[in-house]
């Protein structure tokens, strides 16, 4: 058994998050469903409130992968970066955290432990793209900064926009989608997502989008249910239309990034913009021949 005190000046926030600060997502998913976590003795749940003093007790063993000697060189822009964070520009193919099927010294996760080791700091994710997802991704150099970042991002204080191309012509100018989608525990949980279409081809449309809230695959839940799915999104997508696109246009994986982040740090309003991934932009390109 493993216990966690939670230190003095620490904010109340759900035992999910509080944990996914400290451990590969996977891990965390395990112990919730295997009854493996406790808080103060008794049974918790991942949405259970923890605050200062709490001790937290976890009853599955954490394996820890180091990532020395296999991590891939550390090739992502950085954006910004000061002594509490650090804003990357994630390439797509690279996933945030180790899981079932990717090492940890493979992920940004891990090429970031690497990158720090020898200066004391332990990054921290604060929020997560997919990994076929390329773009703005924020992480923090210590826990103070990452509970006031995460603070924000539970607040819905933080502006994501992202830039996708969807199958089918999108009708109207814009318009927003407000469907449930399937929560980490299973159970619907709201989701707002606003798009607006910035240009129409043949048979696609691009679209900027802006999610006010942050649930696993939101946008390519939202579209999917309203009947425009994300080009080659291989999970939620219309997969001939995605093989007959990736055969003409030469695209490996679904056509979103995360352009855009905004949020108040520092004492005012901060914005970082990752540009557009080559891959999309040769894609847009080929579009944008074939239509005229």
């Amino acid at each position: 058994m493993r216990e966690i005190v939670l230190p003095q000046g620490e904010t109340a926030k759900n035992l999910e998050s509080f944990l996914k600060r400290r451990f590969p997502i996977g891990y965390v998913r395990k112990v919730f469903r295997k009854s493996g976590v406790r808080v103060n003795g008794q049974r918790a749940k991942a949405d259970d409130l923890v605050r200062a003093g709490d001790r937290i007790q976890l009853y599955i063993p954490f394996e820890a992968h180091s990532g020395r000697g296999k991590s891939r060189n550390f090739k992502m822009a950085v954006l910004f970066e000061d002594a509490a964070l650090l804003v990357i520009d994630k390439p797509a193919g690279v996933a945030v955290h180790e899981g079932k099927t990717e090492r940890k010294g493979e992920t940004v996760l891990g090429m970031l432990e690497d990158r720090y080791r020898a200066a004391g700091i332990r990054p921290i994710l604060v929020h997560r793209l997919d990994k076929d997802t390329s773009g703005v991704l924020l992480v923090a150099k210590h826990p103070l900064a990452a509970t006031e970042l995460e603070t924000l991002f539970e607040a819905g204080q933080v502006e994501k926009h992202y830039l996708c191309l969807l199958v089918g012509r999108l009708p109207g100018t814009e318009g927003k989608i407000d469907f449930p989608v399937p929560g980490r525990q299973g159970s619907p949980v709201r989701a707002l997502t606003r798009y607006r279409a910035v240009k129409r081809f043949s048979e696609t449309t691009l679209a900027h989008v802006t999610i006010e809230t942050g649930r696993l695959h939101q946008i390519r839940l939202h579209f999917a249910q309203l009947g425009y799915p994300v080009v080659m999104d291989d999970q939620h997508g219309d997969f001939g239309f995605n093989k007959r696109f990736r055969k003409q246009f030469g695209l490996k994986r679904q056509f979103l990034h995360a352009e855009t982040l905004k949020l108040k740090y520092d004492g005012k309003l901060q914005a970082w913009t990752a540009p557009i991934a080559q891959d999309l932009k040769d894609t847009l390109k080929k579009l944008s021949d074939s239509h005229e």
